[in-house]
């Protein structure tokens, strides 16, 4: 019989949950909805709380009984499944794991962590033992896999890529600035960066779209952006030594400019003639990752 589990991945700009069945993997009711987290911990909370609610009573209309859920968030989770931070979703203090573990047992995982599983287990990173996954979108932060296990650190801490400063140059006096890699690469400051000089952009998608149509303004940011991005994937994969590169999130499935602007710097800067050539795949499970990796997670952990 199927282990049946929802999983719900909190993002900062959307909620993405649905029903996973295994070990199979089978797909079932899938949901999306905006985090808003600017209403606060207990408002986000209370709409996980009815996404799991409901997700357990479409189970229940298909003669099935939910037996875990698994939650992927865009923070820090410790080792011991803790969270850890909250720079975006303020839940240190709201009884996250207490109150869905009402509806049925409770794993929590770094959202990025738990897409890079999704990856390992049913995508396309099934056949590499050890690869590196690496999400851009909202924010931008990777997970080690290691013998099919994501890599956790000794606190939980891996990952934040995003948060690292770089030296940049100056896009109009051309001195030299220190920003984060999220400020320059992440899809938000694609618009940001596209709408300061008169673009008219509400995702990192329009700005995608007006660089692959020759917008010179967009194709410049375009291409800081994903050399930034490649300065740092590059210097993991010398560091590291993946079998693999795995890029996920809405930045990261794009195709066009910023992805071949991505793979070609990339590879530019793996100081390995051998390794340049390894391989470097979009997440095969899409904007599924990160529901679909929690709530395999639970299933491994409660199964």
């Amino acid at each position: 019989m199927s282990f049946l589990a929802v999983g719900i991945d909190v993002g900062g700009t959307k909620i993405a949950a649905g029903l996973a069945a295994f070990p199979e993997g089978s797909l079932y009711g899938r949901r999306t909805i905006p985090t808003r987290a600017e209403r606060g911990g207990r408002a986000v909370l209370d709409e996980v709380l009815r996404l799991a609610r409901e997700l357990a009573g479409e189970a229940v209309a298909r003669g099935q009984t939910i037996q875990a859920i698994g939650l992927g968030v865009c923070e820090l989770v410790d080792r011991e499944g803790r969270l850890a931070s909250a720079n975006c979703i303020r839940w240190l203090d709201q009884p996250v794991r207490e109150e869905l573990a009402a509806i049925a047992p409770t794993v929590l995982e770094a959202d990025v962590r738990a897409a890079a599983q999704a990856e390992a287990w049913f995508g396309a990173a099934q056949t590499f033992r050890d690869f590196l996954y690496v999400t851009v979108g909202t924010g931008i932060s990777c997970c080690l896999m290691l013998d099919g296990r994501p890599y956790a650190g000794s606190r939980g801490a891996t990952g934040t890529m995003g948060s690292s400063p770089l030296s940049v140059p100056c896009e109009t006096c051309g001195g030299v600035n220190t920003r984060t890699l999220e400020e320059i690469a992440s899809g938000p400051a694609l618009v940001a960066r596209f709408n300061a000089v008169g673009g008219v952009a509400t995702s990192g998608q329009d700005v995608l779209a007006a660089a692959m149509s020759g917008h010179p303004e967009a194709r410049r940011i375009v291409t800081t952006a994903s050399r930034a991005l490649e300065s740092q994937v590059a210097l993991l994969v010398n560091i590291l030594d993946p079998e693999a590169v795995v890029l996920g999130g809405g930045l990261g499935l794009s195709e066009g400019a910023y992805w071949d602007e991505f793979i070609a710097a990339t590879r530019r800067h793996i100081w390995s003639e051998t390794h340049r050539g390894l391989p470097m795949l979009r997440a095969a499970t899409g904007a599924d990752a990160g529901w679909l990796g929690a709530a395999a997670k639970a299933w491994r952990q409660v199964a």
